[in-house]
Formats: C-alpha cells, structure tokens, sequence
C-alpha cells in the first residue's frame, strides 16, 4: 500500500432496489470511491412493503390497471394543507412531474383516487409536461379551492424516483430502450453481479431521507451528477450515523480538489470570471407546499451560485439555476424557526435577495449544525467581503419630478446628481451614512430616505422594485459596522 494512504473501509449494508426489496452489499469505503458489491446472502431485515418504502401508506400502490393511463381528477382543498402532496422531477431533471408524497388525510388522500408515482400532466388545463419544478410549483399555488389535475400513473418509473431526493433521467413513455441509454437512480439487482461505485468527489450523502426512518437506519449517497444513488440501510443508528461520518469526511478531503477544478473554469465561464471560489457543498431547499430539492451551492467573493448538479464545464458553471448577488442578499434566520414541525429546523438558515422584482425568500437545511455554522459565518463574511469589493453602487431615479442618478458609496454615502449631455455632473443632495436616520419603501418602486436635514424626507422614485438597492444599503452599513468592530 502507498505511503500515506488508508486502508479502504468495509461493511455490510443492505440496498433497496427498484422494486422495494433489501439486498444485502458489501460497502468498500476508499479514499475517492465508494463501492458496492453483492454479498454472499439475503439481508436480515424484514422487508417492508413497497407502498411504505416509497413513502405512501400501507395499501396505496396504484392498481394494476391505471397504469399510462391518463386520468382527470378533482381536487377540494382543505383551509389547512392545501392539496396535501409533494412533487418531484421538472424539465431540468429531465422527469415529467411527479407526485411523490400524499399526505394522510389531506386533501389529494380523500380523493382516493392519486397515487405516489402520478404525473402530473395538466393543472387546470395548464398543460405541465415540459414545466420546470419551479413552474409547476407556481402552478399549484395559484389554483383556487377546487383544482382538476390530469395524472397518469409512471408505474415504468415510479420505484426509482421514490428512492432519492435527487434527481433520476426518465422520459414520459419508458421504454427499455429508452431505459438503457439513462442512469438508474438504483443499482437494480441483476447489476448486483460485480462491483459498482459512486465517486466521492462532491457526491451528496444524508440521512434525511425519505419515507420516514423511524429507526433512524436510512442512508443516502448520490453521485455529483445525480445518475447514480444508493439508497441504505444499516443495522442501527449508530452505524449510519459512522457511514455517513466516514463518507463525509473522504468527499471533504476532496473538497481542495473540487475548488481547483471550479477556479480553473471560472477563467473562461463569462459573467463569473475571475472569481474565486469561497466555498462549494450542497444545500437542501425547502419548496412552498412541494417538498425539497438538493442544490449545489457555489459561493464566490461575489454571489451564491446554485445548481442542480456539480457543474462539468466553463458553459454548464455559467449557466446556474440561481444566481444571488451577495452584496443585495441578506441572511434572516439561522437555527430554529417557528412553524418548522416537518422542517430540519435546527439545521436550517433562511436567505432574502432583492431583485428588481421584488424580494426572493429561500430556507435551506443541512445535514449537520457544524454545516450550518460554516455557512452562516460564510455567507455573512460574504456579504461584507461584496461590499467592500464593491464600494459603490448607482440607481437611475426622479426626484422632485427631475431624472436623477442615486449614487451610494460605502464611505462617502449618499449623493443624487444629475448630468446633461456634454455638462459635467451636478450634484443635487450629498449625506454621509451617519446623518442617515430613516429609510423605508413601498416595495413598489418608492425608496424614502431622511437624513433629519431642511429637506425633509426624500422621495426617490426608482422605477422597479427597490430591494435591491435597499439590500445593498443595509450591506454596507453591516459592512461598516463590522469594520468598526474589527478597529475596536
């Protein structure tokens, strides 16, 4: 064995494969990889049934006959629940929509007519097939109390979604040709023959998994890309609590590897070059009313970068699913929150970005509280590192019914001038930060600010959303305050 390098880890874990059923594997734990191969006999756990492996209730598989069959249903929604279900999938998981968790006594249970495993293919007669998670999100909120969606039930496809949070590559009409060209999300048993492996570098692994462990046993590990996942089980909580500490700290060491290979394509990636990279691991969004999803969070000098996958060339990094500028993105809450019951609330942290459409709320998890304190300090050093990179930032706007430019410097404050072609600049009003003792806005596109002098309050029409530019005030002062903390 080379110098310096560990001896693999192994154990026996058992696999649930497509159809619900555990199978017993050998697990090498090597410093880059992580393999599974069969072992010589069956698991000993007794096996659940698969309409509760999947995350339904005991007796909700879809009948026999249902299955591809397009289907219309109605929906009353309760005044608390609201439809009662969770989806998956979306264009850019290359999967049609899908519902993966129906909650007991809700409004989509009392139907009795959906099951874990529907497509949705239509809300309303809002045609769903090509929507993205987000738009299908949207879709569901904006229904009113009676909602008529048009299902059709994915059996091809339904056990494999069920058994990760991350992303499978399915098509609407599985065929076993179709099949064979896409990665399972699950190592089906007949390719339990000889050994498989998920690379370690920026794989996701938890434990928050789904169904609900109610013995704490579940583990999950995922490939960067999302092709590949595997879904365990240990003999009890305390061995998957030790895999999943052992995994986690083979793909950090990895992490140095990671950031380099993130930097080198961040010299041609366009808008984000030149960056460097802060930090990179993945986060776990809250959805509203739609469950969760992984997103690979890139942190720059400069923004929060979020993908769904582990981007693989200059084009893919920049392209992101979200872009959020640090300097206009505020941390609001870590830790616990209230009417967070089914959330990791203990281990969340909630972001506000402004925008010029207005303010952008997301809530994330992590896996453990040592996470979440790496990302808080993270993205509250963050913030302040934007703003001092930054320095000053401009707004067009009218004031006093003339067109205006809002600039505001960290150090100088605040001035409004106004320039005519081929005239220098005039400068109609200058304040420093400290004379500022008011601001507020109407969220529309008035930002108010008071400086306690002659003029009064001042109106300053910006034309959009102002929580972009109200962020990024806050920021600088955050920064300015912080800078007067480090002096004392």
């Amino acid at each position: 064995m080379a110098a310096g390098r560990r001896a693999p880890r192994t154990g026996l874990l058992e696999l649930r494969g497509p159809s619900g059923q555990w199978l017993r594997v050998l697990l090498t734990l090597a410093e880059d990889v992580l393999g599974v191969s069969p072992a010589d006999s069956p698991g000993p756990g007794p096996e659940a049934p698969a309409a509760q492996l999947n995350g339904g209730e005991p007796g909700s598989a879809a009948p026999e006959a249902l299955a591809n069959i397009r289907r219309t249903v109605r929906v009353v929604k309760q005044d608390v629940g609201g439809l009662g279900i969770s989806i998956k999938g979306g264009r850019e998981n290359k999967m049609p929509i899908l519902i993966s968790k129906i909650f007991k006594g809700l409004a989509a249970d009392q139907t009795e007519a959906l099951y874990v495993g529907d497509a949705i293919l239509a809300v309303n007669g809002t045609d769903l097939s090509e929507a993205t998670h987000d738009e299908a999100v949207q879709a569901l909120k904006k229904t009113g109390k009676e909602v008529i969606l048009e299902v059709k039930y994915m059996k091809e496809i339904s056990p494999y979604f069920k058994n990760s949070s991350a992303g499978a590559t399915v098509s609407w009409d599985p065929s076993p040709a179709a099949q064979q060209k896409r990665s399972s999300p699950l190592l089906p048993s007949r390719e339990l023959r000889e050994s498989r492996s998920v690379p370690l570098k920026m794989c996701y692994v938890s434990r928050k998994c789904l169904p609900t462990d109610p013995e704490h046993r579940y583990l999950e590990v995922c490939s960067a890309d999302g092709r590949v996942a595997l879904f365990l089980r240990a003999k009890d909580e305390a061995t998957a609590q030790s895999w999943l500490g052992a995994i986690q700290a083979n793909a950090a060491a990895l992490l140095p590897r990671v950031k380099e290979e993130l930097r080198a394509q961040l010299a041609g990636a366009g808008t984000v070059a030149g960056r460097d990279i802060k930090h990179v691991g993945w986060l776990t969004e809250q959805l509203p009313s739609a469950g969760t999803r992984n997103l690979l969070a890139v942190l720059t000098e400069k923004e929060l970068l979020l993908y769904g996958s582990l981007p693989q060339s200059r084009d893919a990094l920049g392209k992101p699913t979200h872009s959020y500028p640090l300097i206009a993105t505020r941390l609001v809450h870590s830790g616990p929150a209230k009417g967070s019951a089914l959330y990791e609330a203990e281990r969340s942290f909630a972001l506000r970005a402004g925008s010029r459409l207005g303010v952008q709320t997301h809530l994330f998890s992590l896996e453990s509280p040592r996470e979440l304190a790496l990302w808080t300090r993270l993205l509250v050093d963050g913030t302040h590192g934007a703003a001092e990179l930054a320095q000053e930032v401009s707004a067009a706007c009218t004031w006093k019914g003339q067109d205006c430019t809002l600039t505001v410097h960290i150090d100088k404050g605040f001035t409004i001038s106004t320039s005519e072609p081929g005239l220098s600049r005039t400068i109609l009003l200058q304040q420093p930060f400290e004379k500022l003792q008011m601001s507020s806005d109407d969220g529309t596109k008035m930002l108010y600010l008071d400086f306690g002098g002659p003029e009064g309050e001042i109106q300053l029409d910006l034309h959009s959303c102002p929580k972009t530019i109200v962020f990024i005030i806050h920021s600088f002062l955050s920064a300015k305050v912080t800078r007067l903390g480090l002096l004392a």
